[in-house]
């Protein structure tokens, strides 16, 4: 996982890693002020080192010289050994209304220079009158060589077309979205996406993934949107993938704040959805994708607060993308948590958490296997030891009319802690944080906070398989291997961990406890990798 510092009112925004030469690399953008792009190092995607930032805002008058925001890292495919930083940039003369991409290029991932290498460049091309009142007068032999520096340099910063999509900000919006570039290469085609918005059709529907394809090295021709829903006001940080020989279109949305996907079988679509085309719930956002030596993978940030996303933010550890027998996205556990493992708990050493008037019953069946009960009313079951860490996993089948669920870093005596409410017939899992307020405090004094709710559809209820992942404060919580609920929460730190029944009889297979070392943030400074 990666944060900015506990005590310092900056979080992390929009990230994207690249893979390369055994290390992945993490640029991020550092919010509330959006004046540079952050870069961290790691070898195993949970470990991060800070080096040397690799972008900043340009110096005044330059078409970035207010804010930047999201950006995109890949291989140049024109030039071997060299990288290309797509990002998003703002500038103060337009007062923020108006998002433009720009090019940054690297040959080592550390020290990136623009594609427009100084504030003259930019403002030579728009208007020689300023570069003269910011520097005295230029002959204008000097103008003129200005403008050539810049013409050689590259065809940005690039601007939505008005032919396919919003591009003034005189319109009805007062502002344009065409921003968080995303370069996808099948073939001998080079495509850059970005969140854009059509020029017609009700107002806050116009949210599209815009398109242009690279006609040369770093000059691109705008085409019309890959996708239009006809949905949502934008379609934020897009991706583009192919895997097993179909395509897939990744995207954030503002209205639940959630990751969503579409499929095709070709990029020119249609693009199609599912029953549930949702890859991470409420909270996750910005996805972006990279490729490692065993897949993808799909990372992202965590705010706990939707509608104020600048504050308190995390990248929780990424999830392992996988195309299932249905041509369905998931998003599975990352297989690095292996490697945090340092002891495995005694399946048979678990007890009833609490003293019970109700017929209730915990009775072990070999050495990974429970039987567990309660005729009436709840009842968890847990282990002998309180614990933080963890990775848990079981089959659990139920029978009765009640219910089940977990209970993890939970108090003994008070019984406050996390709870994931497990709703076998209708697929829904529910992670609650149970606690109790100071004594005389009224109503305050019960304390029930919805953290996360998830879906799953499975054709045969009242069995699954379920993995629960607590990591710091990171929390996951699988059901048929595929990721349901993803966050971060800090309410509880340590306790019992276990499984609980009402009225029910809850049978526990395959059951496997792992203790994990907490997770750690290298803190310091290594320069230039």
């Amino acid at each position: 996982m990666f944060s900015e510092s506990n005590w310092s009112r900056k979080t992390i925004g929009d990230v994207d890693v690249l893979y390369h030469g055994g290390l992945y690399h993490l640029f991020h953008l550092v919010l509330p002020n959006h004046d540079f792009v952050a870069h961290a190092i790691s070898d195993n995607g949970l470990n991060w080192r800070r080096v040397d930032n690799a972008l900043f805002i340009g110096n005044p008058g330059s078409w970035d010289d207010l804010m930047l925001w999201t950006m995109h890292v890949s291989a140049d495919p024109h030039t071997r050994g060299r990288w290309r930083m797509f990002y998003t940039g703002l500038s103060r003369r337009d007062q923020g209304r108006k998002q433009r991409i720009g090019l940054a290029v690297n040959e080592d991932l550390y020290v990136w220079r623009k594609a427009d290498t100084s504030w003259e460049d930019h403002r030579g091309r728009n208007d020689p009158e300023l570069i003269k009142q910011a520097r005295g007068a230029l002959p204008n032999s000097v103008s003129d060589l200005v403008r050539s520096r810049f013409d050689e340099a590259s065809c940005f910063p690039l601007e939505p077309d008005g032919e396919f999509y919003e591009s003034s900000v005189d319109d009805d919006r007062g502002w344009i979205s065409f921003r968080d570039p995303f370069y996808f290469q099948n073939d001998e085609r080079g495509l850059l996406l970005a969140a854009g918005r059509v020029n017609e059709g009700p107002l806050v529907r116009r949210g599209c993934v815009a398109a242009m394809e690279e006609t040369s090295p770093n000059c691109f021709h705008t085409l019309p949107a890959v996708h239009h829903p006809q949905l949502y006001d934008d379609i934020e940080v897009p991706n583009l993938l192919k895997l097993d020989g179909a395509y897939y279109l990744i995207g954030s949305i503002r209205e639940d704040a959630k990751i969503r996907y579409w499929h095709a079988h070709t990029i020119d679509g249609p693009w199609r959805n599912y029953y549930d085309n949702v890859l991470l719930p409420e909270g996750n956002y910005a996805g972006r994708i990279c490729r490692d030596d065993s897949g993808i993978l799909l990372w992202n940030f965590y705010t706990q607060d939707s509608s104020q996303r600048t504050a308190n933010n995390l990248m929780p550890p990424p999830k392992r993308l996988v195309r299932s027998s249905d041509g369905q996205l998931r998003a599975r556990t990352y297989e690095q948590f292996v490697q945090r493992i340092i002891a495995t708990l005694d399946p048979c050493c678990i007890h009833p958490w609490k003293q019970s008037h109700q017929p209730s019953g915990c009775h072990p069946v070999g050495r990974d296997c429970l039987h567990l009960s309660s005729e009436a009313g709840f009842q968890a079951f847990v282990f002998n030891e309180p614990i933080d860490c963890f990775s848990m996993r079981a089959k659990i089948t139920m029978t009765g009319i009640g219910k089940c669920g977990l209970v993890y870093r939970a108090d003994a005596n008070s019984h406050d802690g996390y709870y994931v409410s497990l709703d076998l017939m209708k697929g829904v899992a529910q992670l609650r944080a149970w606690g109790t307020g100071p004594l005389n405090s009224g109503e305050q004094m019960m304390r029930f906070h919805s953290l996360q709710s998830g879906y799953w559809h499975d054709p045969t209820p009242q069995e699954v398989r379920v993995r629960l992942l607590s990591f710091g404060s990171y929390h996951e919580l699988c059901i048929n291997e595929n990721v349901i609920l993803s966050l971060a929460d800090t309410t509880f730190q340590e306790g019992m961990l276990g499984f609980y029944v009402e009225t029910a009889k809850l049978r526990v297979d395959d059951l496997l406890v792992h203790r994990l070392s907490p997770p750690t943030q290298t803190e310091g400074h290594l320069a230039n990798g």
